[in-house]
């Protein structure tokens, strides 16, 4: 065992001096001002700050009174099956099982049933269509771009598998030595001859076709073919309006999607490719037969023109409603404003945050010409079911 030599004496004696100063009636003088204390109090700490309510009622909503209740009602028919959250899946239930046939009606039960959330910040809307573009089974000068099929050797992981909190993400590439490496970029896949292409088209238009997603093929007999979305090769996207209006090749209030189109057909050829080959993300195709119903979202169901949305998939849940409160329109010839309930029903490589959504405006020439002046200041509600 251990011992400290002295220790007990030291103690013994320290105790003595202790016991002569308790026991002295001698007055000792201080040193210095003496401030008299009580009790020792513990530290008191403020309360947490109460973040104020973001809900808000109806009557806030910009435009609530003037909505279409009956129509957006529909909407939420269609498209809230998709919802697992189980209040909403609920409210679904009850509003395909209760006959709602006016407009007042449809309002009440969408005001009985949710409660307007507001999500902080100001954000930006924009949209997108399902276009219908003409389409060749055989190459030529005009139509001289393959539309291609998903690569063999392209690999998706989701990334939900391995970390939850990677719900709505994942990466594309392709095994190289045992490990996933980046897919090759635009301009690497396009100077792959493709043999065994699923149609040719014009560059732009499939240009276009990608960044949409899905569309309607249109061959010279009048067949038409659903080109549906299949893949991507994991590279992020790179919207090419802002370096062509800072080339000079746009004006700043004329950067839509039919002036973009329409440079691309007016300078096709290496010029068009240099700036398409700005946006490295490349999408692929399968095509199917055009039932004529509207695209379909990631949701897995057809996409309400004009109440569907594509947000941020880990920001939001497919199947949740929103309010849009979008105005300040920043293209020349857009319309003023849209205040109007959406679904969230798709997602998309360049729908990132918490105020972002991309309004689905319908299939063809008129869809894509509104689509393509839809960039908006946006504010977005969510309404969540009461309960």
């Amino acid at each position: 065992m251990l011992r400290l030599p002295g220790l007990r004496g030291r103690l013994v004696a320290a105790f003595a001096v202790l016991s002569l100063a308790a026991c002295t009636t001698t007055p000792v003088a201080p040193t210095g001002p003496v401030t008299p204390t009580g009790p020792t109090q513990p530290p008191i700490t403020p309360p947490p700050p109460v973040e104020p309510s973001r809900f808000v009622s109806f009557d806030d909503l910009p435009g609530w009174a003037q909505e279409d209740h009956l129509g957006a009602l529909d909407a939420f028919r269609q498209g809230c099956g998709v919802a697992k959250d189980l209040a909403m899946a609920q409210v679904c239930r009850k509003a395909k099982a209760e006959p709602v046939g006016n407009d007042a009606d449809a309002r009440r039960f969408l005001e009985t049933h949710f409660q307007p959330e507001a999500i902080p910040g100001q954000g930006l809307l924009t949209a997108y269509f399902a276009p219908e573009y003409e389409a060749r089974m055989s190459r030529s000068a005009e139509f001289s771009a393959p539309m291609r099929g998903k690569p063999a050797d392209l690999v998706t992981v989701d990334l939900s598998q391995f970390n939850p909190g990677g719900v709505g993400q994942k990466i594309a590439g392709e095994l190289e030595g045992g490990q996933i490496v980046p897919y090759p970029d635009r301009a690497a896949i396009e100077a792959t001859p493709e043999t065994r292409p699923l149609a040719w088209m014009r560059p732009e238009d499939l240009f276009f076709l990608q960044i949409q997603g899905s569309g309607i093929l249109v061959l010279p007999d009048g067949r038409r073919v659903r080109a549906a979305f299949a893949a991507h090769n994991g590279r992020p996207f790179v919207g090419i309006a802002t370096p062509m209006r800072d080339k000079g090749l746009l004006p700043d209030n004329n950067t839509s999607g039919d002036a973009i189109r329409s440079w691309l057909a007016d300078h096709r050829g290496p010029e068009a490719d240099a700036i398409m080959r700005l946006n490295p993300r490349y999408v692929f195709f399968q095509t199917l037969p055009d039932d004529g119903r509207q695209a379909v979202g990631a949701a897995g169901i057809p996409l309400p023109a004009g109440r569907a949305i594509a947000v941020d998939a880990g920001k939001h849940a497919l199947g949740e409603l929103f309010w849009l409160d979008a105005g300040a329109p920043k293209l020349s010839g857009a319309f003023p404003t849209y205040r109007r309930l959406a679904l969230a029903l798709d997602v998309g490589g360049a729908i990132k945050g918490d105020v972002r959504a991309d309004l689905y405006t319908g299939t063809g020439p008129a869809a894509g010409a509104e689509a393509g002046r839809v960039r908006h200041e946006l504010r977005l509600y969510r309404l969540v079911p009461r309960g």
